[in-house]
């Protein structure tokens, strides 16, 4: 029997825990799943396969940073909508041995030949999304060997040889991912897309098995050569012969010359809790505003069985995105005031502007000086204290439709501004603003959880939510994923304008129906959804013991599983 269909039976037969002391009286979710816990390692991700060829990794002997690429090179098999080396990368990783934690952005810029008088923009002035033009460079491949150069110490050949299999030989669709196939149906006709995404001309369907022959092929010579076996290569030369059959930008040399790049992460405290995030061009600060500011409130006085508590949590997500809309973009070509956005002085001149009686139906930015996206997140743990946050994305499902190689490029160029005098503003070389974010947590000075909620504009919402579940109201790590959550859509997004009508607060059906009444009283615009809320994974460290929880979300087809 193979390896991962012995943990898979394992974990089949794992009973639902019991309900914390203070969890939620809001139903959550249909299923429960237990927290996983395990000794030596662990390892969190969106598909089960991807999750225990993780887990082999660390116990032949890899690090957290082996395991985090093997899983993800696996997740490009497998969940190829969401995510795969077309798209990019940034990772948090905290390293025992030097006691620090290392932020990496493996985001690319824009081509060097990419300027907005170049553009014919969609009829919203925005960079059409199924496009070359709105490539811009992969940075996942550098992201993986960046990271493997530094904390790697398995052959980047034997972290990569499982995902070879499972693309020459098959792997079994579930049944969320083969839900999220479907979509690839309305992209039957962009270049290569049916070829390699569509067996028979139709999305594999559940329990289907699907090969990837030609990611195989593209696995093979980055496993071979590393960086050098996807970026100057057969499949850069067939990145920039599509680019220049239908408009797009990148060349060769614009891959060639591609280099990821370590940053430091940026920080706030919540409730004795440090939370790391990566600065801008992500998005990261957006969960550190929304946490300074409900810093202001008594959450668990309010309780979430109330709608002030509710309330607060969705006009502290206005007054953060309104800055997030303003001010993010590549600090390489804008000045963004970090620190003072960041500020606790700042999030409470920011509270104080929040109605208890009434929803915000404009959200201007503040003077701090005074989306459907699909995304993957992981993380992994290793027997030396070792932990990887990590989160990697083609953008919206299949990314810009236009495949080569065995995978989609990414479309993340469409979240460029057009108006040349936005931060956000397109400029050759420049990165876009960027919606993926990985998240870190330190408690006491030590590494406490590694954890991230995918999903477009969905993401610092859910940082913000599930670390007020766990803070707030005390609930294990698994109820702070399953908890209802809610997700606010309005139009303050770097392409375009601020909110004027107040958005729409989507919130799952086990919200009750005297909650979601209270909130329409005081002028939210409420739809009940039960999809888009995130895919939430989160590892936990305890301090005393070293040993690993780890929780996965029961709104996806992953799983969490340790040793």
């Amino acid at each position: 029997m193979q390896p991962y269909i012995k943990h898979l039976i394992v974990w089949l037969f794992v009973m639902p825990t019991a309900h914390h002391a203070h969890a939620e009286t809001i139903p959550a979710s249909a299923h429960r799943r237990s927290v996983a816990y395990g000794q030596n390692g662990m390892v969190a991700a969106a598909h089960p396969l991807a999750v225990t060829i993780g887990l082999d990794v660390l116990k032949a002997g890899g690090s957290a940073v082996d395991a985090a690429i093997a899983v993800n090179a696996a997740l490009g098999v497998v969940e190829p909508m969401s995510c795969g080396i077309g798209g990019d990368l940034f990772a948090i990783v905290w390293d025992a041995k030097t006691q620090k934690l290392y932020g990496l952005n493996a985001s690319g810029p824009a081509p060097a030949s990419m300027t907005i008088d170049k553009i014919k923009p969609e009829p919203d002035g925005t960079i059409p999304l199924r496009s070359p033009q709105s490539w811009t460079v992969p940075g996942c491949v550098d992201g993986w060997t960046s990271l493997h150069q530094r904390f790697g110490k398995l052959p980047l050949a034997r972290i990569m040889q499982p995902s070879i299999d499972a693309a020459r030989n098959g792997a079994i669709v579930p049944r969320v991912i083969a839900g999220y196939w479907q979509n690839g149906t309305k992209l039957k006709d962009l270049p290569g897309l049916a070829e390699s995404f569509l067996p028979n001309g139709k999305p594999p369907s559940e329990g289907a098995l699907f090969k990837n022959p030609a990611l195989a092929e593209t696995y093979q010579r980055i496993a071979q050569h590393g960086r050098d076996g996807f970026y100057n290569s057969p499949t850069a030369k067939q990145i920039a012969a599509l680019a220049r059959q239908h408009s797009g930008f990148i060349t060769t040399k614009d891959l060639a010359t591609f280099r990821s790049e370590w940053i430091e992460p940026i920080s706030t405290t919540y409730r004795g809790v440090t939370l790391y995030e990566l600065p801008p061009n992500g998005q990261g600060l957006a969960a550190i505003q929304m946490l300074n500011i409900l810093e202001n409130f008594d959450l668990k006085k309010l309780g979430r069985a109330s709608p002030d508590y509710w309330h607060v949590l969705i006009e502290a997500k206005k007054l953060a995105f309104a800055d997030r809309a303003r001010y993010y973009a590549d600090p390489k070509f804008t000045d963004v005031p970090i620190a003072q956005l960041a500020s606790k002085a700042y999030a409470k001149q920011r509270a104080a502007l929040i109605d208890m009686n009434k929803a915000a139906q404009q959200d201007p930015p503040g003077d701090p000086r005074i989306e459907h996206g699909d995304t993957t997140y992981l993380c992994t743990a290793d027997a030396d204290g070792n932990m990887v946050s990590l989160i990697q994305s083609n953008y919206y499902g299949f990314g810009s439709g236009y495949v080569v190689g065995g995978f989609a490029m990414q479309n993340r160029g469409a979240l460029f501004n057009l108006d040349p005098n936005h931060p956000n503003a397109l400029k050759p070389g420049k990165r876009p603003f960027h919606t993926i974010i990985p998240a870190f947590a330190m408690r006491d000075g030590k590494p406490w959880l590694a954890f991230g909620v995918m999903g477009g504009t969905m993401q610092p919402q859910g940082h913000a939510q599930v670390l007020i579940n766990l803070l707030d109201f005390e609930m294990d790590l698994q109820q702070a994923g399953d908890a209802a959550r809610f997700r606010h859509l309005g139009s303050s997004q770097p392409t375009g304008t601020t909110m004027t009508d107040g958005g729409t607060v989507h919130v799952e059906a086990a919200l009750p129906a005297s909650i979601r009444q209270a909130l329409e009283a005081k002028g939210h615009k409420i739809a009940i959804e039960d999809a888009s809320f995130g895919g939430y994974q989160a590892i936990l460290r305890d301090p005393q013991t070293g040993h690993y929880a780890g929780a996965t979300e029961s709104r996806k087809d992953g799983m969490a599983l340790g040793y």
